[in-house]
C-alpha cells in the first residue's frame, strides 16, 4: 500500500537557481532508485531521524547519520523550505541484541553504575549534545523522548488491536506479522522475506507467548527485576523498541510526512517493523522518502557498541585510544565523513583521517586568502561556472564529496588572482566569496575553528599592524626595513604578495 498523496510543485529556490532545471533528487530507499523530492506541503517538510540510544558516550558511528541529516537539513533549509526536524532520543524499550527479550540497555547500565535510570539518560544526552555541538550539528526542531511519551504510545497500540493486527498474551502485545503479511507487502523496505528469517530466527525465552517466532514485541509485560515499567491495562509493562518512531514521528509531523532517515543497519528490523505499525494503525504508510546512510567500518566491520570496536567521539578529540596515532578535530571528523557520499561505506584509517585533515586545511587556507582578495577593475578569471556546479552536485543526492572536489578546483582561480597571475572584477570575486561561504559554512556545516578564536584575532590584528608599519616604510622610500619586515614574516610562515593598492597575506599551510 502506498500513500496518495498529491505531490504540489514547490518553487521557493532561491533568485539564483530554477526548480524547473535544477531539482533535488534524493535516492529513495523505499524504491531503490532517485527521486525528485516534492515535500507533500510545500514549503514545508517534515523529516524524522532515528535518534541515539543514550547508555554510552556517541562513537564514529553515531556522527555519521547526526551529520548526514544535519547536511540535508541545511540544505532544505538553504533552498528556502521551512523544515520540522524531528530526532528522537531512545531512553527505553530497547533491549540487548535488539530482540523481545533481555535487559533494557540503559536499565543496566543503571545497575551497573548503582544509579537512576534516567541519571544514566541525562548523563549521556548531554554529553550527546555537546559532541553535536563540537562536530557543529544543527540541533532537531523537536527532540521527543520515548519515556515521555508512554501513553501515545499505549494509544497507539489500541489502534493496531483495534485493526486486528496485534494480539494480547500473558499481559504482553505483540504484533500478528503473519496476518499482517496475508494483507500488506512486508520487507518491502529491506528486502527481508519471511520464510528466509525464520530459517535464521534461534530460540529466545517468551517465543511460546507468540503465535509467530516473528511476531514483535508492542508492549511488554516487566519482569520483577525490570527498573523501568509503567501501568497499562495489559500489565506493569514497557513498549517494544520499534514502537516508539512510528508513534512520535507522526505525533509531531502528521499521519503522513516527507521523510524518514537513519542508518542502513536499521532498516531492518527497526524501520520495517515501523512501516508494518504505522501501516496497520492508520491504515497507510506515514513516510514518503526513506532515506540511510551507509557504515562507518574498522578493520572491514561495522562500528558499533554492541560489537566492542568503536572509539568514542571524545577519543577522536583527545587522541585517547590504542588505535588512534594522535588527536583529530571535530571539524577534521566533520570533513572526513563528508568527504564520501552518504550512501558509501567509510572505513577508518588514520591514515584516512590525516589525508582528510590537510585537506581541510587547505580548503579553509584557501578560503582565508579569498577574503583577503583585492578586486580589479576587470576579471581575467571564469568563475561563472562553480556555483552551478556545486548546486548540481548537492541536487544529486546530497553528493557533498563532488562539492568539495569543485571547491577544491576552485582554489586554483584564488592562488591564481593571490600571485598576481589573474584578476577578478569586484562582482566577481563577491560571487566567488559567497559560493565558498555559502558551500562550505553554511551547508556542509564547515568552521573555520582559527579565524573564530582570540588567538587568531590577535595574529590578524598584528600583521595587519606590521604591514601598516612596512607601507608607511615604503612610502618613505626605506626599502630595506620594509625588506627586511618581509623577509622576516617570511622566515616566521608569512607569505607576503605586494599588489598595486596594498599586501595579501597568508600563512603557509
Amino acid at each position: 500500500m502506498r500513500i496518495n498523496a498529491i505531490r504540489p510543485t514547490f518553487a521557493i529556490f532561491k533568485d539564483k537557481m530554477s526548480m524547473e532545471s535544477n531539482k533535488l533528487l534524493i535516492y529513495n530507499s523505499l524504491l531503490k532508485k532517485k527521486e525528485v523530492f516534492e515535500p507533500m506541503h510545500a514549503p514545508h517538510v517534515g523529516m524524522y531521524v532515528c535518534g541515539p540510544t543514550v547508555y554510552g558516550d556517541a562513537h564514529l558511528g553515531h556522527a555519521r547519520p547526526a551529520i548526514t541529516f544535519d547536511l540535508l537539513f541545511r540544505y532544505l533549509t538553504h533552498l528556502g523550505y521551512k523544515v520540522r526536524y524531528v530526532r528522537n532520543i531512545t531512553d527505553v524499550g530497547h533491549l540487548e541484541h535488539d530482540a523481545d527479550e533481555g535487559e533494557d540497555k540503559i536499565a543496566k547500565k543503571a545497575r551497573l553504575e548503582s544509579v537512576e535510570p534516567m541519571e544514566i539518560v541525562q548523563y549521556y544526552t548531554t554529553r550527546y549534545h555537546h559532541n553535536m555541538e563540537q562536530l557543529n550539528v544543527l540541533p532537531p526542531s523537536i527532540e521527543p523522548h520515548a519515556s515521555g511519551h508512554i501513553m501515545e504510545q499505549q494509544a497507539f497500540i489500541e489502534r493496531i488491536l483495534q485493526a486486528g493486527y496485534a494480539y494480547e498474551s500473558n499481559g504482553s502485545v505483540y504484533f500478528d506479522l503473519r496476518k499482517y503479511a496475508r494483507d500488506f507487502d512486508y520487507g518491502k523496505l529491506s528486502g527481508h522475506v519471511i520464510e528466509e528469517q525464520l530459517n535464521n530466527t534461534r530460540a529466545l525465552d517468551g517465543q511460546d507467548e507468540k503465535r509467530f517466532p516473528l511476531d514483535f514485541a508492542l508492549w511488554k509485560k516487566a519482569a520483577p527485576e525490570h527498573i523501568m515499567h509503567w501501568p497499562s491495562r495489559w500489565s506493569e509493562g514497557f513498549p517494544g523498541w520499534h514502537l516508539e518512531c512510528s508513534v512520535m514521528s507522526t505525533r509531531y509531523l502528521g499521519e503522513a510526512f516527507d521523510i524518514h532517515g537513519g542508518g542502513m543497519d536499521l532498516m531492518f528490523p527497526h524501520h520495517e517493523c515501523e512501516i508494518a505499525q504505522s501501516t496497520a494503525a492508520l491504515g497507510h504508510e506515514s513516510v514518503r522518502y526513506w532515506m540511510h546512510n551507509n557504515m562507518i567500518t574498522i578493520d572491514g566491520q561495522k562500528m558499533g557498541k554492541s560489537l566492542g570496536n568503536f572509539i568514542t567521539l571524545n577519543e577522536f578529540f583527545s587522541g585517547e585510544h590504542p588505535k588512534l596515532q594522535r588527536a583529530y578535530s571535530p571539524m577534521t571528523i566533520r570533513f572526513f565523513i563528508l568527504q564520501a557520499h552518504y550512501r558509501s561505506t567509510v572505513d577508518f584509517t588514520n591514515e584516512a583521517l590525516q589525508a582528510s585533515e590537510k585537506g581541510l586545511q587547505r580548503l579553509l587556507a584557501g578560503i582565508r586568502m579569498l577574503d583577503r582578495l583585492q578586486p580589479s577593475a576587470t576579471s581575467t578569471a571564469d568563475v561563472s561556472q562553480l556555483q552551478a556546479r556545486c548546486y548540481e552536485a548537492m541536487n544529486d543526492d546530497l553528493n557533498s564529496p563532488m562539492v568539495i572536489a569543485h571547491l577544491f578546483d576552485g582554489l586554483r582561480i584564488i592562488n591564481l588572482v593571490h600571485d598576481g597571475k589573474a584578476t577578478l572584477s569586484g562582482d566577481d570575486l563577491a560571487q566567488l566569496r559567497q559560493t565558498y561561504h555559502t558551500f562550505a559554512f553554511d551547508i556542509l556545516g564547515l568552521k573555520d575553528e582559527e579565524t573564530g578564536s582570540s588567538h587568531q584575532t590577535l595574529i590578524n590584528d598584528l600583521i595587519s599592524y606590521i604591514l601598516e608599519i612596512r607601507q608607511n616604510a615604503k612610502q618613505q622610500k626605506d626599502y630595506a626595513t620594509s625588506d627586511q619586515i618581509r623577509d622576516r614574516l617570511q622566515t616566521l610562515g608569512v607569505e607576503l604578495k605586494d599588489r598595486k593598492d596594498g599586501t595579501d597575506w597568508n600563512l603557509k599551510v
